[in-house]
């Protein structure tokens, strides 16, 4: 944990200079890929989420709910989130924890969408899903401050995908995931001298942030009608 956690510190400053716009927009493309189709051992959202539903006797809230405990699960397992199925060998310019983390994330919402009902090769909902990865908290306070222009529902709803929008999107989220990393980085230099409790923390801000994020797309991503892309 030591060790992860000093690389992740180090990488923190160099990373948040490096994302502009359009590189953030491409680490989260790369993010979405690996957690809706899947890599190696590590299942894609849809194959989850029909996973939940059918042990779930069709009910789609109880698969989002079986969704949601799994990823919170899968988030505390710090050795897990750093290396799914070769993940430290993976081209993503993101430290490999945070990383795993956006991935568990990203593919929880992505299983929730599924199951809502919404195409998850519409370009609109994927950038619903990674604006759903800012927590309530996170877009509450990005609507009020108009640096997000609309809500998760409303972009996956949209009469057309906006890829400015999705930029824009990309860059907010990249931006919240590295300040999440330095908020936990900061707690594991608190109980550093106690290893048990600092994982325990550590394991503990993962799961908290996975529920809460689990949470707010299951509120926000209510079950619509698809409709097609306009040409």
């Amino acid at each position: 944990m030591a060790g992860v956690a000093r690389f992740v510190a180090s990488s923190l400053a160099p990373a948040a200079q490096r994302f502009a716009p359009q590189a953030a927009a491409g680490v989260l493309r790369q993010v979405l890929e690996i957690a809706i189709d899947g890599y190696q051992r590590f299942p894609g959202a849809e194959q989850v989420a029909e996973s939940k539903l059918a042990k779930s006797s069709g009910d789609a809230q109880l698969a989002i709910d079986a969704v949601i405990d799994q990823h919170i699960r899968l988030a505390g397992l710090q050795g897990f989130v750093t290396s799914i199925g070769g993940l430290v060998t993976l081209p993503v310019a993101l430290p490999a924890n945070l990383t795993g983390l956006a991935i568990v994330q990203a593919r929880m919402v992505a299983a929730i969408a599924h199951l809502r009902g919404y195409d998850l090769d519409d370009p609109r909902v994927r950038t619903a899903v990674i604006t759903c990865m800012l927590g309530e908290e996170g877009v509450d306070d990005r609507l009020r401050k108009s640096s997000l222009p609309t809500s998760p529902i409303a972009i996956a709803t949209a009469p057309v995908f906006d890829p400015e929008l999705d930029r824009l999107v990309a860059g907010e989220v990249v931006g919240e995931l590295i300040a999440r990393i330095s908020g936990k980085r900061m707690a594991l230099t608190v109980t550093r001298r106690i290893p048990l409790l600092g994982g325990a923390v550590g394991a503990g801000v993962d799961g908290w942030v996975t529920y809460r994020i689990g949470e707010y797309a299951d509120k926000s991503l209510i079950r619509r009608i698809r409709r097609p892309i306009e040409p």
